[in-house]
């Protein structure tokens, strides 16, 4: 079994789309999310969103690219960038505001797509209508990451996601006539979903004009409401051998030509209360590979139940 063929990376993603390597460029925009308007937010969220990696939003987004091309210019000699707005709903900003951010991103230097982060409930036609038209004239690909988590809508109530597994198909299928690539951020050992929930998370998104997916193994920051029910033993994390078995059946049930971004969470440990049960994440790939191996697997070899 060839190893690079094991599952579809992101990366080779990219390199086939743009001919080269390609680079996110994270970037913070001064947005909230409707859920935390509304109430607690998700339990998993910490007060930062997904916004770890990347500046203050109070920075401008031609700043805060510069910033990070310098550093990954400097590292990896790139030449062809994505804008990654990855904290909170990008999509909940006013529809000028999101669409001057999208221009401004576009005007810097070897940028060659923009990638928004969103809720599935926070899905418009007339926002689509306006990306599409911002696609047109600049040139650009816009890319749109939805974030699911999970198909188990009793777990969905459970952390208080706000929305249900209704609202992410209707999502998936008003942007398939645009055209806009979506990537669908999952969590495959959320506390109550099985090894069941994780294959039939494959199953769904195999069965829908899905290209990426981004996975994630579960990680508690500090500044969460998962974090109190963890301390307080309300709630536990699966072990790191359930973990790797349920991600080895999700990437084989998983349609070939989905695209595979991440495999495991990544956060400061100073921010977290549990991540990745205390190993690097190269050492669990490493391990998640000779499962692989072992049982003989790659992306798709399960994925006869389509058509």
């Amino acid at each position: 079994m060839a190893e690079e063929r094991m599952y579809y990376s992101y990366s080779e993603y990219l390199k086939e789309k743009y001919g080269e390597k390609v680079y996110k460029l994270p970037v913070n925009l001064p947005v909230s999310c409707p859920n935390r308007r509304e109430g607690r937010g998700c339990t998993f969220c910490a007060e930062e969103g997904t916004g770890f990696e990347s500046a203050d939003a109070r920075i401008s987004v031609r700043e805060q690219l510069r910033s990070s091309r310098e550093k990954v210019e400097k590292r990896y000699h790139a030449k062809k960038y994505i804008a990654y707005f990855q904290n909170y709903t990008n999509t909940f900003l006013p529809l000028p505001e999101l669409l001057g951010y999208l221009e401004e991103a576009a005007r810097e230097e070897n940028v060659v797509e923009v990638w928004l982060s969103t809720r599935p409930d926070c899905v418009r036609r007339d926002y689509l209508d306006a990306m599409a038209v911002f696609r047109e004239k600049s040139g650009m690909e816009v890319s749109l990451e939805l974030g699911l988590q999970t198909v188990n809508y009793h777990t969905l109530r459970a952390v208080n996601r706000g929305h249900g597994l209704a609202e992410f198909l209707d999502a998936v299928l008003a942007i398939a006539p645009y055209g806009f690539p979506v990537c669908v951020h999952m969590i495959l050992n959320l506390p109550g979903d099985t090894m069941e929930d994780a294959r039939e998370s494959a199953r769904v998104l195999s069965a829908l004009p899905v290209s990426m997916v981004k996975l994630h193994s579960l990680y508690i920051p500090k500044k969460s409401v998962l974090y109190q029910e963890y301390r307080n033993g309300r709630i536990s994390v699966c072990a790191k051998e359930e973990y790797l078995e349920r991600l080895a059946e999700f990437i084989a049930l998983l349609r070939p030509d989905i695209a595979v971004e991440r495999l495991f969470a990544r956060i400061p440990e100073k921010d977290s209360a549990f991540c990745n049960w205390g190993c690097s994440w190269w050492k669990l790939m490493d391990e998640w590979k000779a499962l692989m191996e072992e049982k003989n697997y790659v992306q798709g070899i399960h994925c006869q139940y389509l058509n």
